[in-house]
């Protein structure tokens, strides 16, 4: 096998959680072109249809399936449907987010409890589920979908001129838990052949950002613009693939320079 053949995903099936997001849409298409047998799940049936409407016109095959993230009931049936479907699961991409915290640091409590249901304690429930799957099978690979804000603090100098702010503490608080979280998934599995490893993107690049924010951000990285919607695929394919087999417990921040500057 040459080192390109194990980046392909032939023959795997792989999950998607938060599958029409920003970062959906592209984790999604990049496993299923990389070959493997593509689901994504999340609680709006009807994005994930769009979306696998948009993919099965690049000949790209994607299955949808509705899962609540933040209820144990929804993830024990996503998973047990998964089962009845592919009868496997390879590859685990936990990327579903909730951001319930309008108001930012100044929002109510039970928002921030809402968002540690679904952002924490969803993960821990569905990477148990996935991952005890994987190790009754000797592989497999989660992927978790952090963020630049899980490692660093907030930078208000990229928000000046804007009405925008960086001041949402349960992101902050729960992307920085999923780092960690990684290294301690990696270290419960490992010995079970199954890797755990976590990509941390810097700002996505979208029409609703005033200019001004896009070129603050810009200036704030080495290679001077925000992520656009391919530049996830390389990562969570390499890490997903068996072109990283010998990596495990290991955040890949994917920020354009973001946290090296």
């Amino acid at each position: 096998m040459g080192v390109l053949d194990t980046f392909a995903l032939h023959g795997k099936v792989a999950l998607v959680t938060g599958g029409a997001g920003l970062y959906g849409r592209q984790i999604a298409r990049a496993l299923a072109e990389a070959g493997a047998d593509t689901y994504v799940a999340s609680r709006n049936l009807e994005n994930l249809e769009a979306l696998c409407r948009a993919l099965a016109a690049k000949q790209l095959h994607v299955t949808p399936l509705r899962a609540d993230q933040g209820d144990e009931a929804s993830v024990l049936a996503l998973r047990d449907a998964l089962m009845e479907r592919s009868g496997r699961i390879d590859v685990l991409v936990n990327n579903a987010v909730i951001r319930p915290m309008t108001r930012g640091y100044q929002d109510t409590a039970d928002a921030f409890t809402e968002s540690m249901r679904v952002n924490a304690t969803g993960i821990f429930t569905i990477t148990r589920a996935f991952g005890d799957m994987m190790a009754g099978r000797g592989s497999g690979s989660i992927v978790n979908i952090g963020s630049i804000q899980g490692m660093v603090g907030p930078d208000p100098t990229v928000y000046e001129g804007t009405s925008m702010s960086g001041w949402y503490p349960d992101y902050f608080f729960h992307k920085g838990g999923m780092i960690n979280f990684t290294r301690f998934v990696a270290s419960y599995y490992g010995a079970r052949g199954v890797r755990c490893n976590c990509v941390s993107p810097g700002g996505y690049e979208t029409p609703s950002h005033p200019p001004l924010f896009v070129r603050n951000y810009g200036a704030r990285t080495l290679l001077g613009r925000m992520a656009n919607d391919t530049d996830l695929m390389g990562a969570v394919v390499f890490l997903a693939s068996d072109a990283s087999a010998y990596v495990t417990g290991v955040n890949l921040p994917v920020d354009g320079g973001y946290t090296a500057k």
